[in-house]
């Protein structure tokens, strides 16, 4: 189960993706990560203890690229007209939608969790309809997409020759050669820098940083290796299954997570994050969720 305020926890349903077959052109800026060693996890004492982000311990990882941004709604558009690609929350339904954003009729929502009311299944919510089927893309198409599931930003990795990140890897690329900050900017938090909840969650988000949902992928300023926004604006998506006791025996070299897990590691925050209840907006934080699990503040970006 994930994060309550970020993420709808969510039960496993049965699915059975479509297959993609390669061929797609992905066009996502790349950027450069060097070869290094750092150290991964959190030096402050800041995560909460089931998100295992400690022991802070040494990864070494080989030179790799990765996209300057999230994976975009125009991006993903493209490879839903040239595969006919379905995503699961298409082919169950319905998708998790926060209370706010709702643009739904009531007899759309389908329920609520009693644990965190504030997330809604919505009838008709998907990539293409994120708020729910009373809402488009239409000129957000430069925002990053949502409402993919983890298997989905996989069957997008297969159509282009990608992959998603390690969860080593994104850290490494999110520090952006700062070594141990909170931040990809450093270690004192700057609204000026990311996209967070400002006001009183769950009721009351002032919008301050400029944006009550998803912003542009390329707002604010990039990271030391070009990376836009890897902390807050939405989720993304890693390799790995999720382990809370995994740093402790993680190797060295290129790490790839546990065998297995309850869920796929998600990384980075999203606009819905809020100190006052999840603080995951930072380098070392981490969350997960069941890999057919899809919300409106959850994406994706690719490695080579």
């Amino acid at each position: 189960m994930s994060a309550a305020c970020c993420q709808p926890g969510e039960p496993a349903r049965e699915t059975t993706p479509s297959i993609v077959d390669p061929g797609g052109v992905h066009l996502v800026e790349q950027v450069a990560v060097p070869a290094q060693t750092f150290a991964m996890g959190d030096a402050h004492g800041d995560g909460a203890r089931p998100d295992g982000e400690t022991p802070v311990h040494a990864v070494r990882l080989d030179a790799f690229s990765i996209d300057a941004t999230a994976v975009t709604v125009a991006d993903f558009a493209r490879f839903v007209a040239a595969t006919g690609y379905r995503t699961e929350a298409e082919t169950f339904g319905y998708s998790a939608v926060f209370h706010l954003f709702l643009a739904a009729d009531d007899a759309d929502v389908l329920g609520r969790p009693p644990q965190t009311p504030w997330w809604l299944g919505v009838r008709g919510a998907d990539w293409a309809h994120p708020f729910g089927p009373g809402s488009t893309v239409d000129g957000a198409e430069d925002h990053p997409v949502v409402h993919v599931s983890w298997n989905d930003a996989r069957a997008y990795c297969a159509w282009t020759g990608r992959r998603l990140p390690t969860e080593a890897e994104w850290e490494c690329a999110a520090r952006g050669g700062l070594p141990g900050r909170r931040y990809p900017w450093g270690d004192e938090l700057d609204a000026g820098r990311c996209n967070i909840w400002q006001g009183t969650f769950p009721t009351e988000n002032t919008g301050d940083d400029g944006y009550a949902a998803t912003a542009p992928v390329r707002t604010y300023a990039p990271n030391g290796y070009g990376l836009w926004q890897p902390v807050g604006n939405v989720w993304e998506w890693c390799a790995d299954w999720f382990d809370p006791g995994w740093y402790a025996r993680s190797p060295v070299d290129n790490p790839t997570g546990p065998a297995g897990g309850p869920g796929r590691v998600l990384r980075g925050g999203s606009y819905l994050c809020h100190d006052s209840y999840c603080n995951r907006y930072r380098n070392s934080a981490r969350s997960s969720n069941t890999p057919d699990s899809s919300m409106g503040n959850a994406g994706f970006r690719t490695v080579a």
